[in-house]
């Protein structure tokens, strides 16, 4: 068996969360939990859907891998202490520590990136670095048993990688399968460096990292 923790708070993006949980359920002996502060349900960031924590972190002392998703709602888990406090203890013990989008600036705040290579949200690059990391421009990042993922969609990426860790080669081409995670998207615009400059520049203004000096995507 493989516990799996993936971490839930309110404002939450998602994909964030449930891209891995697709993948990382199907990783033979899976044992895996939506953890949160106080179990219960945990609104996304627009609101509009709630997943729920079926266990505190408390009860989830031990992980073999841990997932930190990002979100709006990562600012209020990296003032928690609670989990924060949880996140290093069980860092201290993990196979895998493992975060997706912004979820890497809650590692960060946890002491857990000082000085290593990792990778964030492309408009949170810069926080990212003022919080002791050090970014780099790529879609999954590993360091050690750190691994870190760049935006949203990113985290399938991730978790595919970790599946091929826990199981094998075979396993996780058979879970890239079984989800039939062949993305061919209908613009080449999921990068700062490929988008439309003007799309760029209207999501770096709308950013809620944009009121931070130097919010420019990190190489």
């Amino acid at each position: 068996m493989t516990q799996f923790a993936i971490l839930l708070f309110d404002g939450i993006t998602a994909l964030d969360a449930v891209g891995p949980y697709e993948v990382l359920s199907r990783v033979p002996g899976a044992d895996l939990h939506f953890v949160a502060g106080e179990a219960g349900r945990k609104r996304s960031d627009n609101g509009r859907l709630a997943l729920v924590a079926d266990r505190a972190v408390d009860d989830v002392p031990s992980p073999d891998v841990v997932v930190v998703p990002g979100g709006h709602g990562e600012l209020r888990v990296r003032d928690d202490e609670h989990v924060l406090d949880w996140l290093r203890a069980a860092h201290e013990t993990t196979r895998f520590t493992t975060s997706v989008c912004t979820g890497s600036l809650v590692l960060a705040k946890a002491g857990l990136l000082g000085g290593l290579p990792a990778t964030t949200h492309w408009t949170g690059m810069d926080e990212l670095a003022r919080l002791g990391a050090r970014p780099v421009d790529q879609r999954v990042v590993r360091t050690g048993k750190i691994i870190t993922a760049a935006g949203v969609s990113s985290g399938i990426d991730m978790a595919l990688t970790l599946a091929a860790e826990l199981g094998g080669d075979d396993v996780a081409q058979a879970i890239q399968l079984s989800i039939e995670y062949d993305p061919q998207p209908p613009f080449d615009a999921g990068s700062p460096f490929k988008a439309p400059a003007h799309v760029v520049d209207h999501q770096r203004r709308t950013s809620r990292f944009a009121d931070r000096a130097g919010s420019s995507p990190a190489t």
